[in-house]
């Protein structure tokens, strides 16, 4: 018997050393960010904007009984607004600063705050409201400053970390792991930056922050979050180095941004998409439609084509072609591949300017319905209809009985303006097309919905 315990202790201490031994080689492998941080945080500032007050209620308050004069006394402390804080980066030894633009957005006054203490008051160079940057200038020199890297290397699964000043507690250090890459947020100004996504922990008042590489350079600028609770929930984005360094050059040249613009409308390859229009896979941006006198129409775009490769780079999602058109300069001469009815073309190019009248229309519409014309009702056109619908040419939805039509999500008040890439005018022509339509394969069908063109597939069963 003494000997089985014997045995048994010796196992078991066996064991606790390998268990030590496992910890210890896991915690040896394990990044340290003290050299980083000491190096880095020297070059991050604390950014306060003061907004411009409302208007306060206080005319002839002395006339006022006193019970409502604490009302007004409430209401004057609850409208003031109070100063908004952020973060930032010294990106230059002479004081040029990197933030987002919606930290500084509609400020009076802007306090940029060193991390010895000192506080300057900042310059508005420029700013982006499409990147969300902006670009500032202290008056000071021979400041320390971050090492600017390049996020086109970066790797999902690297190491990262942010420095900045959430909820105020300035200097503050979270880390963690890039999650994605070229990610697209829903937002107004149309999916103009490939976001990088991490795990790190960001929170009101990181915004502008760098977010750094294990080498110490930055590599982005953490700017959003995704959050139900107003709190950090383990999904934060960040503009990549690489698309702010190209908006900060343009700030100083001129204190705006050019950014590329090829004037087509766009919307997500599906399953059943990929299939009408014959691809071997969901991929590339679906065209619309293409905007009169655009950059795309001189190109010769059409609607239906797929485009599938833009100035030398993959188009994969239909997301990933306004990042790679608004990196180019306008005037740019490039070329396209697009996919149209089967074949594959090369189109030369002329890149345009994003202006801000142009970037609502250009937005990329995505999820849109798979639906079958069949068992519907349609009508033509009248004059009238064309331009309030927004559709040259179609026919008009009128009723949609039982039927792939209604399973499929078409709706009345659709136009359909073609069927397999043939365009239709009239209802003899619609009904044409519908009877010879084969079955048993998806089918590419352009309609109009509230003025917005988007593409849908028909499949007829046998």
């Amino acid at each position: 018997m003494q000997k089985v315990k014997r045995k048994v202790s010796a196992m078991g201490g066996v064991l606790v050393l390998g268990l030590m031994m496992h910890c210890a080689s896991v915690a040896s492998n394990l990044p340290d960010f003290t050299q980083l941080v000491e190096k880095a945080s020297p070059a991050v500032v604390n950014i306060t904007a003061t907004r411009k007050p409302v208007a306060t209620l206080d005319q002839n308050r002395e006339e006022v009984p006193e019970l409502f004069q604490r009302f007004f006394r409430e209401y004057e402390r609850r409208s003031v607004p109070r100063p908004s804080t952020g973060s930032g980066f010294l990106i230059s030894s002479d004081g040029y600063v990197l933030t987002n633009h919606h930290v500084v957005e509609d400020a009076e006054e802007i306090v940029v705050a060193l991390s010895d203490r000192r506080e300057r008051e900042a310059e508005l160079i420029g700013a982006d409201p499409i990147s969300d940057l902006a670009l500032l200038k202290i008056d000071a020199s021979e400041l320390p400053v971050v090492a600017i890297g390049s996020s086109e290397n970066l790797q999902v699964g690297e190491w990262v970390v942010a420095i900045g000043s959430p909820f105020g507690f300035e200097l503050s250090v979270t880390a963690g792991i890039v999650s994605a890459k070229g990610r697209s947020l829903p937002d107004d100004r149309g999916n103009y930056v490939p976001f990088i996504q991490t795990d790190v922990a960001i929170n009101p008042g990181n915004s502008g922050g760098p977010l750094f590489n294990l080498e110490g350079e930055v590599i982005g600028i953490n700017s959003q979050i995704f959050t139900r609770s107003g709190g950090f929930m383990g999904l934060s984005f960040a503009i990549p180095m690489d698309v702010a360094m190209e908006v900060v050059d343009q700030l100083k040249d001129k204190g705006s941004v050019s950014r590329g613009w090829l004037g087509v409308q766009i919307q997500r390859v599906d399953r059943d998409l990929a299939e009408s229009f014959g691809l071997e896979r969901a991929a590339g941006a679906l065209v619309t439609r293409v905007f009169a006198e655009s950059p795309a129409d001189s190109a010769g775009v059409r609607e239906g084509d797929i485009i599938i490769e833009f100035g030398g780079r993959a188009i994969d999602l239909s997301s990933d072609l306004p990042h790679v058109v608004g990196r180019f300069r306008a005037g740019t001469k490039t070329e396209l591949t697009v996919v149209r009815a089967g074949d594959t073309l090369e189109l030369a190019v002329t890149v345009g300017e994003l202006e801000a009248d142009r970037l609502a229309a250009s937005r990329a519409t995505e999820d849109a319905p798979a639906g079958n014309p069949l068992g519907i009702l349609v009508r033509n056109l009248s004059d009238d209809e064309r331009e309030s619908l927004g559709a040259s040419r179609g026919v008009l939805v009128t009723s949609v009985g039982p039927g792939p039509g209604r399973a499929g999500n078409l709706a009345e008040g659709d136009v359909i303006t073609t069927i397999n890439s043939q365009w239709i005018d009239t209802t003899a022509e619609f009904n044409g097309l519908v009877n010879a339509l084969p079955t048993g394969t998806a089918l590419p069908v352009r309609i109009i919905r509230a003025q917005q063109p988007q593409y849908i597939a028909i499949k007829i069963d046998p």
